[in-house]
């Protein structure tokens, strides 16, 4: 697959996706053969066909997830949801920066921010405080240094 930059990148597929595609496969080509995705005349798809049948499958989807309606579905959006569920699977992030054609870590890193699930496991490791809360309550010193600043 040619990605952004002309990069060629390769995917590797998971099993379902595989056992999908060669049922595809398996059916009369369509247009010339030589395209595994052709558009209505039979040659490769553009951006722009993958962004219509998209908008089409998300107006689908719709009817059966309300919630998707109001939401700005994409080719980056689904891209960036694949690099979130490897990171809450374990996936270690270099591993991730692969599998996206990053060149760098530090485009990865900004790339993956954290889902509020992952922020929940994580305050669920914490252990909570003993004794008693009250609220902090600054002395004279602390105030007249902070009105000096």
């Amino acid at each position: 697959m040619i990605g952004k930059g002309r990069k060629e990148r390769c995917v590797p597929l998971a099993k379902h996706t595989v056992a999908v595609l060669k049922a595809w496969l398996s059916e009369p080509p369509r247009g010339d053969g030589q395209v595994a995705f052709p558009n209505a005349r039979g040659t490769r798809l553009s951006p722009d066909g993958i962004h219509y049948l998209m908008v089409r499958h998300v107006k689908a989807a719709a009817k059966v997830c309300p919630s998707l309606k109001d939401k700005r579905v994409t080719v980056h959006c689904l891209r960036h949801t694949a690099a979130m569920d490897l990171l809450e699977q374990g996936v270690d992030r270099s591993v991730i920066a692969l599998w996206l054609g990053h060149e760098s870590l530090d485009t990865t890193q900004i790339y993956l921010e954290a889902t509020l699930a992952m922020k929940e496991k994580a305050l669920s490791k914490t252990i909570p405080l003993k004794g008693k809360f009250m609220r902090y309550r600054s002395g004279d010193k602390l105030l007249g240094f902070l009105n000096n600043l």
